[in-house]
């Protein structure tokens, strides 16, 4: 058998593995959709911990990318995702506006990497 990805070759149990894991995947969010389609309301107990899963997200997708681990603090402190999330992060915080967040972080991330750092 030749071709594949890399020259590797796909064994009929990846194959089947990859159909039950999207059949599966596929299920647990048909699951959730028919669920709450049948109940009016999303009970309390549930609405509660669901206001914390896009923060969750978000500090899930970002931060990994803010703290790096450089030779020393300052180093550290000066890098300039740091910089720019820190303002975006207080921006985000002080006008509750997501368009001026990823304004003024883009900027302030651009202005540290092309004209202070560069």
């Amino acid at each position: 058998m030749t071709g594949g990805v890399g020259g590797l070759v796909a064994s009929p149990r990846a194959w089947v593995a990859i159909l039950v894991i999207g059949v599966l995947t596929y299920g647990i969010r048909l699951s959730f959709i028919y669920l709450f389609g049948r109940i009016d309301g999303v009970p309390t107990r549930v609405q509660r911990p669901l206001r914390y899963v896009p923060p969750a997200v978000l500090a899930a997708l970002v931060l990994p990318d803010l703290v790096t681990l450089r030779p020393s603090v300052a180093a550290t402190l000066l890098d300039e995702r740091l910089i720019a999330g820190a303002v975006a992060g207080a921006v985000a915080w002080r006008t509750e506006n997501v368009f001026a967040t990823i304004a003024t972080g883009m900027g302030t991330l651009w202005l540290f990497r092309f004209v202070v750092f560069g």
